[in-house]
């Protein structure tokens, strides 16, 4: 007997972090303003960034994007969740739902392969300081920009195509924040091979390949370090990739927190409040990461607030004026 697709007037039902009433006025509160700490950071950290002539190079131009990536990331599913909190409300349609998911992977992959072409532009920087500028050339830049869009947007298009043929029954309770692939394609009544099987082969390709080339690349990094005679000399270069090595850390290392959480115990709350390290700590993290440590960033904003600061008494003059 062949199983009715129902899912054109289906709805999930996500049932987020906590059901706790009295936990919702302060999840609502928190996740406001993690979500808009991330919205600011990385906006700040991106007008810096075009408003600052010597922030024009290829690294600060990975950086802008990646904080615009961020910005999208958080606004996937944050906003979503507020909502329905405000609302006391867990449903998502099924439509709604499909292109969450969408998006989400999107942008998640999109971060992994930003975070791999920075790490490719320090080992250049590091290990072929002489050649920087002819190998990490504007058209290269932005190719590298492009690629990372098109593969990221191909994955996610390919699947949600997938998802879309799967049949979904009774059990539509998600129990996470939005619409993780995992948790919707195991809500489905119908067989699921060839779902589990393009997420296993492309959490290979698209997550541990990167990883691959970010250790490969921070090998040759410490090696040419190390080879430094000046302790002055070793610290100017490791300072440069500080701030990147940082960010790897926390994404990668929240990631396979998630999947063990998951792994261990896949339908409970737990996976969800891990999620929330790399879906929301993470992107809130990264403005303060790169600017703390940064002093060319630092200078940057100082400018841009100088500049909005003087700006400010000439208007007021102005409205003064007959």
């Amino acid at each position: 007997m062949e199983l009715k697709n129902d899912t054109q007037i289906s709805e999930f039902l996500l049932l987020g972090i906590s059901e706790d009433p009295k936990l919702q006025p302060i999840l609502f509160v928190l996740f406001l303003s993690m979500y808009l700490i991330t919205v600011l950071g990385n906006l700040l950290i991106i007008l810096a960034i075009i408003s600052a002539s010597h922030l024009h190079t290829p690294m600060y131009f990975f950086l802008s994007i990646l904080s615009f990536v961020d910005i999208c990331f958080t606004s996937t599913t944050v906003p979503k969740m507020l909502v329905n909190i405000q609302t006391q409300s867990k449903v998502i349609m099924y439509k709604s739902c499909i292109t969450q998911m969408h998006f989400f992977l999107l942008f998640s992959v999109l971060d992994i392969f930003l975070l791999t072409v920075m790490a490719y532009d320090r080992y250049v920087a590091i290990c072929h300081p002489l050649h920087y500028t002819v190998i990490m050339n504007p058209r290269l830049c932005v190719l590298m920009v492009l690629v990372s869009w098109m593969v990221s947007a191909l994955h996610s298009i390919l699947q949600s195509l997938i998802v879309l043929r799967l049949s979904f029954c009774a059990q539509l309770e998600i129990p996470h924040f939005f619409c993780e692939l995992n948790q919707v394609v195991h809500r489905a009544c119908s067989d699921t091979f060839v779902n589990d099987m393009v997420i296993y082969f492309a959490s290979v390709l698209l997550v541990c390949f990167p990883l691959a080339g970010i250790l490969y690349s921070y090998s040759k990094i410490v090696s040419s370090i190390c080879a430094i005679s000046s302790a002055q000399g070793k610290y100017k270069a490791f300072s440069t990739c500080a701030s990147h090595l940082s960010v790897v850390s926390l994404f990668y290392c929240t990631s396979l927190g998630v999947y063990l959480s998951s792994a261990v115990t896949p339908n409970s709350h737990s996976t969800a409040t891990a999620s929330v390290m790399y879906s929301v700590v993470t992107p809130m993290l990264n403005p303060f990461i790169y600017s703390l440590r940064n002093k060319d960033i630092k200078y940057a904003l100082t400018r841009l607030f100088e500049r909005e600061i003087i700006k400010r008494p000439i208007v007021l003059r102005l409205k003064k004026c007959p």
